[in-house]
């Protein structure tokens, strides 16, 4: 039986990015070799749309859209819908897009500059405390 991992949908190709793109990435073909792969986007998980505007977590640990809208709550359920999905198919390994809200090992201040910061996403902070293996793709 072939191994499960999880990808970022957005670097397999997918239109799943925040303005309705994706971010291919060519080092995906090597580390998803004769693997049984699952495709998945928090923040679709939560309920967002594709396109959506663009969101940041602030220090308060909210989430805000670029129009200040709370987006909070769907980000968490994207989060917990992703963990549950990887679950049914006994996933441990997961490849994900760095710089995300949802995914990143490193993220954005909240003040949308683009001023980088050492915090991860809400998904990839849930993962790393269940325990899976995180791979991480700029």
């Amino acid at each position: 039986m072939k191994e499960v991992i999880a990808v970022s949908a957005c670097l397999l190709g997918l239109d799943t990015k925040y303005d309705g793109q994706n971010n291919y990435n060519p080092k995906i073909e090597e580390l998803i070799k004769n693997k049984t792969v699952l495709p998945i986007c928090p923040e679709v998980f939560g309920g967002l749309s594709i396109p959506r505007d663009p969101s940041e977590e602030r220090d308060d640990g909210k989430i805000y859209s670029c129009k200040g809208v709370d987006v909070t709550d769907k980000f968490k359920a994207g989060a917990l819908n992703t963990i549950n999905f990887l679950e049914t198919y006994n996933c441990k390994t997961v490849i994900l897009k760095n710089g995300s809200p949802s995914c990143g090992n490193y993220s954005y201040d909240g003040t949308f500059t683009h001023k980088r910061i050492d915090r991860m996403g809400l998904t990839a902070r849930l993962l790393k405390e269940k325990g899976y293996e995180l791979i991480y793709i700029d």
